[in-house]
């Protein structure tokens, strides 16, 4: 009888359907993916990309359950420029509204806003921190529905913490809060975790198949979903996380693309195109690398040798195989995370403001945030 090996150990944590897409496309490439819908446009440094996924194959497929789901990634946030987050507010609020309209959602439907996460850990406290900025309304209705204007609409918001500080699972204390508060919808903010670089702190990832609160880190705790708590959930994600696995092999990769470029600049005829002597840094001014800066298969067999001849999957594997048992594959985050999850957490509660509460535009939305 032939033992079948078990992939499943080295399975690459992300919490992203566009990676989760990605993937599977890079798993079997000649496949057709039935019930996949896949859009994708840029604007504006901001690249919106919209997936859905209508059948039960489909599903299955990717990994992701059957839905909508739109990543907006955006490179230049960590760049703090403050343009740039008005513009991702102001495109994030017009995606949530789509969503919103999608499910049914009416003006006047009231809404609870569950920050998931622990808030005494900077990369998991993205979801305390928008609850922390959004604007609350349903005590204004209840208590004084007379001096509430025209264009608001309920909304309530809770950071109910993690299992570990409370003793609770999450969605008992979510199901017990709509119990009692009644809401029509609910919105869960959460922590993700990605398998790329480049995609920490700079992607936010909407969409209407709910949520399992901890899964970034590998720790999936009963899910926040339409079936669990009887009404609709729409999931917002930040990735602020990857594992070292990822990080080491992101890490061979920008070698192979930076010694692939440099190979190619050598060999034009111009010795003026050779690229920035070592040494020199340049922040912001270096290309990303591309699939044609990457070196042939024998050039990358020369640089790595042995390790330069195996599939992408292959080289995750033996990775894995070395970090894990040394207890080395941890979950890492940039140094900079206290203001990247700031930022984006603000862009994050500006973009529900606005698009929750009609009376709130781009105009006017920072004066309810910090």
């Amino acid at each position: 009888m032939e033992n079948k090996l078990d992939l499943s150990v080295y399975n690459i944590r992300t919490d992203l359907a566009l990676e989760a897409r990605e993937l599977a496309s890079e798993r079997t490439p000649e496949v057709v993916m039935n019930g996949v819908q896949f859009h994708t446009e840029e604007e504006n440094g901001i690249t919106v990309s919209t997936m859905t996924i209508d059948t039960d194959e489909g599903a299955q497929l990717i990994g992701k359950a059957k839905g909508r789901y739109v990543t907006l990634e955006v490179p230049g946030l960590r760049s703090h420029d403050s343009e740039l987050q008005d513009r991702v507010t102001t495109r994030f609020a017009r995606e949530f509204a789509g969503f919103l309209k999608g499910i049914g959602i009416t003006e006047k439907q009231s809404a609870l806003i569950v920050g998931l996460g622990n808030w005494n850990v900077t990369p998991d406290a993205v979801g305390p921190i928008v609850v922390e900025n959004v604007l609350v309304t349903r005590h204004l209705f209840q208590l004084m529905p007379e001096q509430v204007e025209d264009g608001y609409r309920p909304v309530s918001a809770i950071s109910p913490g993690v299992l570990g500080i409370t003793g609770i699972e999450t969605s008992e204390i979510v199901h017990g809060v709509i119990e009692k508060a009644k809401p029509d919808f609910v919105i869960a903010i959460d922590a993700l975790a990605s398998r790329a670089l480049e995609r920490v702190n700079t992607t936010i990832q909407i969409s209407d198949t709910g949520i399992s609160p901890g899964s970034g880190v590998g720790n999936k705790r009963k899910p926040l979903t339409k079936e669990a708590l009887g009404i609709p959930v729409i999931a917002v994600g930040v990735p602020t996380v990857v594992d070292a696995v990822t990080i080491v092999h992101d890490t061979i990769n920008y070698l192979l693309g930076h010694l692939g470029r440099q190979v190619k600049e050598a060999k034009k005829p111009r010795p003026s195109s050779r690229l920035t002597p070592g040494g020199f840094s340049l922040p912001g001014k270096v290309k990303r690398y591309t699939e044609d800066d990457m070196p042939t298969p024998e050039e990358k067999q020369a640089i790595l040798g042995m390790i330069g001849g195996l599939e992408e999957q292959e080289t995750r594997q033996l990775i894995h195989e070395v970090l894990v048992p040394l207890g080395h594959n941890l979950i890492v985050t940039p140094k900079e995370v206290d203001d990247y999850v700031e930022d984006i957490a603000n862009v994050v509660a500006s973009g529900l403001n606005s698009a929750l509460h009609r009376a709130v535009g781009m105009d006017n939305t920072s004066a309810y945030t910090h």
